[in-house]
């Protein structure tokens, strides 16, 4: 069985990358013409979001550099060691919302510092992959397309955030502890 996922999953991209535009082509799609287009929109978005990019990754440094994160880290350490929660990924569950760059780094340290298969390793590696990065989104995508009231968008990201976190402790915990 394993061998067919890996047979599977060496040929589906591929096979998805040449279905597509031969379906388009059999339906009658100017495929390459439209690809081009396609291309040209998103060269726009990406010009587009450059300066909420731009100042989404200002806040971040500002964030990180001025102690903000190590202190908030530090604060809730203690509460975090009672439920059983290693604090030392605290500082990824606080920066995943914010950057997936910046997550990544912290979740490729905590790997690099106590190893793939521990617990705080395994742990990162899920909670990297099963939440998404909220204020990113909020900025740099509605801020595009000129979304300006996105309370209730904040509030549920955030609360996905925390269910998501949650839920790879939980998992975590009764896979790998």
């Amino acid at each position: 069985m394993t061998e067919i996922i890996l047979e599977v999953s060496r040929w589906a991209i591929p096979l998805v990358l040449f279905f597509i535009p031969l379906y388009g082509y059999l339906r009658g799609v100017p495929v390459y013409e439209t690809f081009v287009a396609g291309a040209e929109d998103g060269f726009k978005v990406a010009i587009k979001i450059i300066p909420f990019l731009v100042g989404m990754l200002v806040a971040i440094a500002i964030f990180r550099a001025s102690g903000a994160m190590d202190l908030l880290a530090r604060s809730l350490n203690p509460l975090l060691r009672l439920i059983g929660v290693p604090g030392e990924v605290l500082p990824l569950a606080i920066m995943r919302p914010l950057s997936g760059g910046g997550a990544l780094g912290i979740a490729a340290e905590l790997i690099s510092n106590y190893g793939p298969d521990s617990f705080i390793g395994r742990l990162a590696s899920v909670m990297q992959g099963s939440t998404d990065t909220t204020f990113y989104v909020l900025t740099v995508y509605f801020g595009s397309v000129g979304v300006r009231r996105y309370r209730y968008a904040l509030a549920l990201g955030l609360l996905a955030d925390i269910s998501s976190l949650v839920a790879a402790i939980v998992i975590c915990r009764l896979m790998f502890a």
